[in-house]
């Protein structure tokens, strides 16, 4: 704020509590100079909800003691941490070669967000709650069905057959085997089978993927699956 804003803060504050009122002149203009070399920094308003007039009002209507240039810059402070903490930094338009543009475009970004002249980049909003997901990006993973394409899928599923394996009978309605730990390879909930390579001396040498589950553990799944379905159809007992 320069001295003119600043007096009319200091006249509007005088209208609200008449006790920050200087009637002698010398003590006007000392209370001015003070004012602003404490709050000169701290701007009038800004285009994202920042009003030093509201921080003032505020400070009057719940404090019984008169106020000081703090419980103007305090409210500003916190302000300014605020929208800090909830920007996370864009990907710079300068040349990622040239460090010193690259900087300042980042430094430029900061500090427009924390003096309340840009809004903060929020790109983890996205994943903080579904009440506030974007709705294009919702309407686009219902389109498509996964955050992976279909295209992308087919081609990913060579190099992990037993993710392709579980999509598949997921697809076809069959249990998901991978869903409840194998009894005989222990492997756990999401893991693949294992698959054991017994040495001369009958001890396990090593172990490897299996690209399809335990035959044991198909059908462990199956009869999970089938369990919830055999309750409800179950008569109730008189």
């Amino acid at each position: 704020m320069d001295r003119r804003e600043i007096a009319a803060l200091l006249a509007y504050i005088g209208r609200l509590d008449p006790r920050t009122i200087r009637t002698d002149q010398g003590e006007a203009r000392d209370q001015l100079a003070q004012w602003h070399e404490l709050l000169g920094d701290v701007p009038m308003a800004t285009p994202h909800g920042w009003d030093a007039r509201v921080a003032a009002r505020q400070h009057i209507r719940i404090s019984p003691y008169q106020i000081l240039p703090a419980d103007v810059a305090r409210p500003w402070e916190s302000y300014r941490r605020d929208r800090l903490a909830r920007h996370s930094d864009p990907t710079p338009s300068a040349d990622p070669d040239d460090q010193a543009a690259w900087t300042a475009e980042l430094v430029g970004t900061r500090r427009a967000v924390a003096a309340g002249t840009a809004q903060p980049a929020q790109a983890r909003a996205i994943t903080s709650g579904r009440d506030r997901i974007d709705p294009r990006l919702e309407a686009r993973l219902r389109q498509i069905g996964s955050c992976i394409p279909p295209a992308a899928r087919a081609a990913l599923a060579p190099y992990r057959p037993a993710r392709a394996a579980r999509e598949a009978a997921v697809a076809q309605g069959l249990p998901d085997a991978l869903s409840v730990t194998c009894e005989w390879c222990l492997a756990q909930p999401g893991e693949p089978c294992l698959r054991r390579r017994i040495g001369p001396d009958d001890g396990v040498r090593t172990t490897a993927p299996r690209a399809t589950p335990h035959p044991g553990r198909v059908d462990l799944a199956a009869a999970q699956q089938a369990q919830p379905s055999e309750q409800v159809q179950q008569p109730a007992l008189a």
